[in-house]
């Protein structure tokens, strides 16, 4: 298995790029089923996740040719049935199929996808909106089935702003017959990604990045050239590395205001941020200091940054408190921390975190994607040498993590 060898770092002055977003990439590629005619999909990230989604719409009959960072969807004949279980296992995104296909071939079969262990994700959410627009749903065998002879427009009310229910409803509504109201819904910058793609292809949403989105339905949509935005969280992660080692570091290719309740958590523990057109500085050379955050969804803190700041708050001056909202089990990485000297109390959703001089470097496993990001932090302040397996999560979320790294004046090295 492979696994990655960090040492402490020192001070850094450096810049490194972000690329395009997992998050958003997923949903986009998903939606070019909807398409009649073929699809171009910029800055999609190099992730096994991407790769996962894009095998899996060749499953589906669709012609897909990738060059470099750019993919070319065409989906002229669809099977309409995901039938390969391993696939669908390993990756949450998957179910996002569900919801163009229903629009596109009246049908669809997808095994219950998989994902990181971070807790309950039920996929009730996508299934009950689907049903108001005249979907026949079973479940059974490790299956879920979709039928209609078409989709209707209805008013959905979304018991929780879930990111992925709202996009799979979006796509759906996009060719159902007349008018469909997401409400409370979901308004991450992923969300409003996907909705503009939607449009360029001949869609029409809008209400995009509020809690009301409204779609009429089309009678078809054509092929577009679209470009991924920035990944935030990537871009987070970037300013947790200036953050845990007292650098200074230039992240490019970022959308600034997808980023403010990350950078204004910065500001509060003591780094200084500058903003210039699409770049971020970290300036965290000055100590850094304990403050508590509460994970919500988007414009909150997100749960995706909330194991490395986890890991920040282990080395900063004083005692944090930190409250995950979103996920039940997201403090996986907590015991991990320890091995390497972090004095955290876990209080069922609620974190104590008490801040220490130093951590020491030990051997490491990466439960889960951020979980795994959080390590490679934690191992940039560690005394020593530190050893992280499992590194196949972290790879599902970071392209070439360890080569950006290295580029900043890392010390890391995947082994295998």
């Amino acid at each position: 298995m492979s696994k990655f060898v960090v040492e402490k770092a020192r001070a850094m002055d450096g810049s490194v790029t972000v690329g395009g977003s997992k998050n958003a990439a997923l949903p986009i590629l998903a939606a070019t089923i909807l398409a009649d005619s073929s699809s171009t999909i910029n800055d999609v990230p190099d992730l096994a996740d991407i790769g996962s989604m894009l095998e899996l719409l060749r499953c589906l009959g669709a012609t897909v040719s990738k060059d470099k960072n750019s993919v070319t969807v065409s989906c002229k004949k669809l099977l309409c049935d995901v039938t390969s279980y391993e696939l669908v296992s390993s990756f949450r995104a998957s179910f996002l199929l569900m919801g163009p296909l229903l629009a596109k071939c009246k049908k669809a079969k997808i095994s219950l996808p998989g994902g990181c262990p971070i807790g309950a994700r039920p996929v009730d959410l996508h299934l009950k909106g689907l049903a108001y627009m005249g979907a026949k749903i079973n479940q059974g065998h490790g299956y879920v089935e979709a039928k209609c002879k078409k989709l209707t427009g209805a008013d959905i009310y979304l018991d929780f702003p879930s990111v992925g229910a709202t996009e799979n409803l979006m796509m759906a509504a996009s060719l159902a017959d007349g008018q469909t109201v997401i409400e409370n819904a979901a308004v991450e910058p992923e969300v409003v990604d996907l909705a503009n793609f939607i449009n360029s292809m001949g869609g029409n949403i809008s209400g995009a990045g509020t809690d009301t989105i409204k779609v009429t339905g089309v009678e078809s949509l054509k092929g577009s050239s679209h470009t991924v935005i920035p990944d935030r969280i990537e871009a987070g992660t970037f300013a947790a590395v200036a953050a845990i080692t007292g650098s200074r570091i230039q992240i490019n290719n970022v959308v600034t205001e997808h980023l403010k309740p990350i950078t204004a958590k910065l500001k509060e523990i003591g780094a200084d941020v500058k903003e210039s057109g699409g770049s971020l500085t970290v300036d965290a050379r000055a100590k850094i200091k304990a403050a508590n955050i509460k994970t919500l969804p988007y414009p909150g803190f997100p749960t995706d940054m909330q194991a490395p700041y986890t890991a920040i708050m282990s080395v900063a001056e004083g005692t944090s408190i930190i409250v995950e909202t979103i996920f039940e089990n997201r403090f996986l990485h907590v015991p991990e921390l320890m091995r390497m000297g972090a004095k955290i109390k876990i209080d069922g959703r609620a974190a104590v975190v008490e801040g220490v001089k130093s951590l020491t470097g030990a051997k490491v496993r990466a439960t889960d994607l951020r979980a795994g990001a959080a390590l490679v932090l934690a191992a940039l302040a560690a005394d020593g040498e530190t050893e992280i397996s499992g590194i196949e999560h972290i790879e599902r979320g970071y392209s070439e993590f360890d080569t950006k790294l290295q580029s900043l004046g890392v010390n890391i090295e995947r082994m295998e």
